[in-house]
């Protein structure tokens, strides 16, 4: 693989990672504006559809539909995957209402372990000395991280469920969205996953909607929220995890994290301690130590 491609391919995932840093910050500002977690995942996965789909149709015509097409079986095995991506907004989203943006994305980048946990249990196998540190170094980090040092900030116990959920569910994500129908495209991968988050969220939203929809959203923060969370990051991580390689994707897919945290100290005024910046580097550290390849065979754990 040429210098060039691998640099292509960092800046791809960099960009995805970005956006979906900046995501959290965006429904926070909604949620002040009186929009509810209903409205603001309904528009999110509406707008999405439309744009894979349009997608979707630009490739068709590209490729002169010679590609190959998604079978019966291929779709239902998607969706089924894709309800954990409507879960993890769910969860997500709820956090971010009950505790700050800075706090929720620590407690999603809880991915790490989880994914080692469940990695040993369906492979039935110990984890590596390098993901026994590095999980070490993700619990320290997220104890500074956090602030469980300092007694003094209490967090409401609910935006700690709600995030440790959508990182429960993310990892579910990211181990199915690497090993369903990988012979079809992206783009059709991302719109059937799409399609089965969208069945979890739309559920959602006709048993807690209590007030009249306010479709306010849509021209406010649904195209944002779908460009954002939806439609950039599926596409530039899958465009750029081949030419990358897992490991140094995963490293540099990191940057979700300070990016998410420097939005809310920015925007929301969230206040941001050194020692929780500390907790945050030792966070990243982590994951770089996960995925250096020390020796042939290391997975990532991070999307």
């Amino acid at each position: 693989m040429t210098k060039n491609s691998v640099l292509k391919g960092v800046f791809l995932v960099a960009i995805g990672a970005t956006s979906y840093g900046m995501l959290a910050t965006f429904v926070k500002i909604a949620y002040g504006e009186g929009f509810t977690t209903a409205e603001v995942t309904t528009s999110q996965f509406i707008y999405g559809i439309i744009g894979i789909f349009i997608l979707n149709l630009f490739q068709k015509v590209k490729n002169k539909n010679t590609a190959i097409k998604a079978t019966k079986k291929n779709i239902v095995h998607l969706m089924l995957a894709g309800t954990s991506l409507g879960t993890t907004s769910l969860f997500y989203y709820l956090a971010v209402k009950y505790i700050p943006v800075s706090i929720g994305i620590v407690l999603l980048m809880q991915t790490v372990w989880m994914g080692v946990l469940l990695e040993m249990i369906l492979e039935k196998k110990i984890p590596s000395t390098q993901k026994i540190v590095s999980v070490v170094i993700v619990l320290i980090g997220t104890a500074l991280a956090t602030n469980l040092i300092n007694n003094e900030v209490q967090l409401d116990w609910r935006g700690i469920m709600w995030g440790f959920l959508a990182a429960a569910s993310f990892t579910t994500t990211m181990f199915t969205a690497n090993r369903v129908a990988v012979n079809i495209s992206s783009a059709q991968r991302s719109l059937y996953m799409i399609l089965g988050g969208a069945v979890i969220v739309f559920t959602f939203a006709l048993f807690t909607q209590v007030t009249p929809f306010n479709y306010d959203i849509f021209i406010k923060w649904g195209i944002i929220m779908a460009l954002f969370g939806t439609i950039i990051p599926p596409m530039l991580l899958n465009a750029g995890f081949p030419l990358t390689g897992i490991g140094l994707g995963s490293i540099v897919s990191a940057l979700e994290l300070p990016v998410s945290v420097t939005m809310a100290y920015t925007l929301l005024n969230e206040n941001v301690e050194p020692l929780q910046w500390f907790g945050i580097l030792l966070i990243i550290v982590a994951i770089v130590i996960m995925n250096v390849n020390f020796k042939k065979g290391v997975s990532a754990n991070t999307h």
